[in-house]
C-alpha cells in the first residue's frame, strides 16, 4: 500500500481543488478524492485531498464526515493533517469551521493549531485578525450578500470563537514578519494562555512561507490554501514541473456555471460578450417542471463543434434574494445545483471532455453526476484553480472546479486556451 505525507480534508470540492493546485505548485504529487475512499491509496504521491461538501451541511454532519476522511488519511500513513476551508472564511452562524477543527483537535489529541484563510495571490489578507478582501474588509466585498453563508463580521478572533469552546488568540504580523521562530515563540505563549486556536495574521506570500516551518510536526493545520505554499519543504520538497503534468488533452469544450458571485458575473458577461453562445438557465422554469435539462441541451448540441458553450445560472444579487423568496434559499439552491449537474452530465455524454464548472456547491454537484471519484491535480489557470484529469462515467475527462470568486474576468476563454 502507498503511504502519503499530508492528509488534507476539504469543505467544498472547488476548495478543494484551490488547495491541491497550491501544493502541485510547490512540487507536491497530488490527488484529489471525492469524498472518503472506500479502498487503500493506490498511487505514488505525497498529497491526499479529500473533497467533502460539508461547508453548509448541519454540523454534526459535517463533523462526522470530516472524522470519516481524518480516519482514512491516518490509515494512509497521513503524517500531518490540514483542514481547508474557504478564503473568506464563509460558514454558516452555527460552524462549521470552528465545530470540525474542535473534532479533528480531539481526535488527533492536538491542544493547539492555528486558523488564516489568508491567500494574498487572490488578494486575501489577514492583518491584527481581520480578513480583507482585495483593499476592503470582508464584510464590505459583496460575501455580506452571499445567498447560502453571508459573513458580516470581519473579525475573525470573534467569528471563530463564537464557534469554537477552546479560547481564540491572535499570532499578529509583529511576529509573522519577523521569522519562523518568532512565531513559534508567540505560539508557545499563546499555549501559556490557555489559547487553543490562533488566527494568524499574512499580507504577503513571504509571509506564508516563514510561517510554513514554524507549522512542522504540528498535528493539524486548519487554513485556506495559501498557507499551503509553505508546508512541502517541511518534509524536504522542492517546486517541480513534473508534479503537475496532466495527459494531452482532446474533445469538445464547454462551461457551465451556478455561482452568483461578483467574480463568475463578469466572467459570464466577458464570454457573451466575446461572442460565445451562452444560454441562461430559469429556476421559475425549473421550478414549474419544464424540461429545462433537455431544452439545453438540444441547444448546445449544435453548437459544440465550433468551440465552448456556456450554460449559466448565475444572477445578480437582487435576482438570486427574489428566486429564493419564492422558493426557500435551500430548495432554490439545490433545485439549480441538480440541473446545471444534470446538463454537465448529459454535455460530457455528448463528447465534452473539457469542462468549465464554476461555483463550489455546483462542483459538489456535477463532479458526483459524472461519477468521478479521483482527480489528478495540472497546471494553474489562475491563483487557486488548476485543470485536472480524471476518469468519470463517460471515459477520460479534462475538469477544472473553479470557486466563484477566483478568476479573472477572462477566465472562461484563457482556461481553454491554456489546456
Amino acid at each position: 500500500m502507498a503511504s502519503t505525507l499530508l492528509g488534507c480534508i476539504a469543505d467544498d470540492f472547488t476548495g478543494a481543488t484551490d488547495l491541491a493546485n497550491n501544493l502541485v505548485r510547490a512540487g507536491m504529487r497530488t490527488m484529489q478524492t471525492i469524498g472518503v475512499p472506500q479502498t487503500p491509496l493506490d498511487a505514488d504521491i505525497d498529497a491526499v485531498v479529500v473533497a467533502l461538501k460539508s461547508r453548509t451541511i448541519a454540523p454534526a454532519d459535517a463533523v462526522a464526515q470530516s472524522l470519516e476522511a481524518l480516519r482514512w488519511l491516518q490509515a494512509q500513513g497521513a503524517q500531518q493533517i490540514y483542514f481547508k476551508y474557504c478564503s473568506t472564511f464563509d460558514s454558516t452562524a452555527q460552524g462549521n469551521i470552528g465545530p470540525v477543527t474542535e473534532a479533528l483537535m480531539d481526535a488527533l489529541g492536538a491542544d493547539f493549531t492555528i486558523a488564516t484563510p489568508a491567500f494574498p495571490d487572490n488578494k486575501r489578507s489577514v492583518f491584527k485578525g481581520y480578513l480583507f478582501v482585495g483593499d476592503v474588509l470582508l464584510n464590505e466585498s459583496g460575501m455580506q450578500n452571499h445567498p447560502l453563508t453571508p459573513m458580516g463580521d470581519p473579525n475573525l478572533v470573534r467569528v471563530m470563537q463564537a464557534q469554537t469552546r477552546r479560547k481564540v488568540g491572535l499570532i499578529d504580523y509583529s511576529a509573522v514578519a519577523q521569522s519562523a521562530d518568532a512565531v513559534k515563540s508567540r505560539i508557545a505563549e499563546l499555549q501559556t494562555q490557555g489559547v487553543g486556536v490562533a488566527i494568524v495574521d499574512a499580507v504577503t506570500n513571504d509571509d506564508l512561507l516563514r510561517l510554513g516551518p514554524a507549522l512542522k510536526g504540528m498535528a493539524l493545520v486548519t487554513a485556506g490554501s495559501g498557507v499551503a505554499i509553505g508546508l512541502p519543504q517541511n518534509f524536504g520538497i522542492e517546486p517541480s514541473l513534473q508534479a503537475s503534468a496532466l495527459p494531452r488533452a482532446a474533445g469538445l469544450q464547454a462551461v457551465v456555471s451556478g455561482s452568483c458571485s461578483m467574480a463568475t458575473n463578469r466572467q459570464v458577461a466577458a464570454f457573451i460578450a466575446s461572442g460565445r453562445p451562452a444560454r441562461a438557465i430559469d429556476p421559475m422554469q425549473i421550478a414549474s417542471g419544464a424540461d429545462v435539462v433537455g431544452d439545453a441541451l438540444a441547444w448546445a448540441a449544435p453548437l459544440l463543434a465550433d468551440g465552448p458553450v456556456l450554460v449559466y445560472s448565475t444572477a445578480e444579487t437582487g435576482s438570486v434574494k427574489s428566486i429564493q423568496s419564492r422558493l426557500g434559499v435551500e430548495e432554490a439552491g439545490a433545485m439549480v445545483e441538480r440541473t446545471i449537474a444534470a446538463i454537465a452530465r448529459g454535455l460530457v455524454e455528448r463528447g465534452v471532455r473539457q469542462l468549465v464548472v464554476a461555483g463550489g456547491e455546483t462542483s459538489g454537484a456535477c463532479v458526483q453526476a459524472l461519477e468521478i471519484s479521483r482527480m489528478q491535480i495540472g497546471p494553474q489557470i489562475d491563483p487557486g484553480v488548476p485543470w485536472c484529469h480524471a476518469q468519470c462515467a463517460f471515459g477520460d475527462l479534462h475538469i477544472t472546479l473553479k470557486s466563484g470568486n477566483f478568476g479573472t474576468d477572462d477566465f472562461f476563454t484563457k482556461a481553454f486556451r491554456q489546456l
